[in-house]
């Protein structure tokens, strides 16, 4: 049985330290010559699409139109940016990755609200290699974070060509919005306290399993051991 397991990124696999509001600042003066309430708004859980659409108070279909340009200019950016930020693996992290990412039971992907472009500079500064992450929904694909597990099931069923079900997949994130989208699938919500949320309202959100520590996921997957 091949089992697909999705992590989320900032919070849950590294700590960016900020870049992304930096590059999202810079991006969104460029192209709307404005930043909302930028400095107020929290990030945790939500898409970059979505985060324009709250930023710019647009629909979703206008800032759809413009996600293109978005991209092209928030990947400049963070590339630019990336020499002034030390991004860095939250503990556990690399090592539970690389535990599963060799195993032919597993398949691994991302489920991020980052953009698909932004996704990779971020994993490589913090020290993943992306291509150990087949699967990948962006937040540049979808205004809500529930549309995007169902997107990576898609991807991960056609790159397999395994008949994956909902319930063979994890989904790894540190907020209450990780939890919901992979409810919403009918997936294994697994919540991590390394993040944006407190454990009272990761709690809350009633995930199938609360972890301190991102290596507490090997044994719920069934590996006993690293090789």
């Amino acid at each position: 049985m091949l089992q697909l397991v999705l992590f989320d990124i900032d919070g849950t696999l590294m700590d960016g330290h900020g870049i992304g509001r930096a590059a999202t600042r810079r991006a969104m003066l460029e192209l709307f010559s404005t930043v909302g309430r930028l400095d107020s708004h929290n990030f945790a859980g939500k898409t970059d699409w979505g985060t324009l659409c709250e930023l710019l108070d647009r629909d979703e279909a206008d800032i759809g139109r413009h996600m293109p340009a978005y991209e092209a200019s928030i990947e400049r950016h963070m590339r630019d940016l990336a020499p002034e930020f030390e991004l860095h693996p939250l503990p556990g992290a690399l090592e539970t990755v690389q535990a599963l990412r060799d195993r032919p039971d597993f398949i691994l992907g991302i489920v991020t609200g980052n953009a698909s472009v932004t996704t990779p500079i971020k994993l490589v500064a913090a020290g993943f290699d992306p291509a150990w992450f087949p699967v990948r929904a962006c937040g540049s694909e979808a205004a809500s974070r529930n549309d995007l597990p169902p997107l990576a099931l898609q991807r991960a069923r056609a790159q397999s060509g395994k008949a994956i079900a909902p319930q063979d997949v994890t989904v790894v994130g540190d907020t209450p919005a990780d939890v919901a989208c992979a409810q919403a699938l009918g997936a294994r919500a697994v919540a991590v306290t390394t993040g944006f949320s407190t454990r009272e309202a990761l709690v809350a959100a009633r995930p199938d399993h609360l972890l301190d520590d991102i290596s507490e996921l090997l044994p719920l997957c069934g590996v006993t051991s690293v090789d």
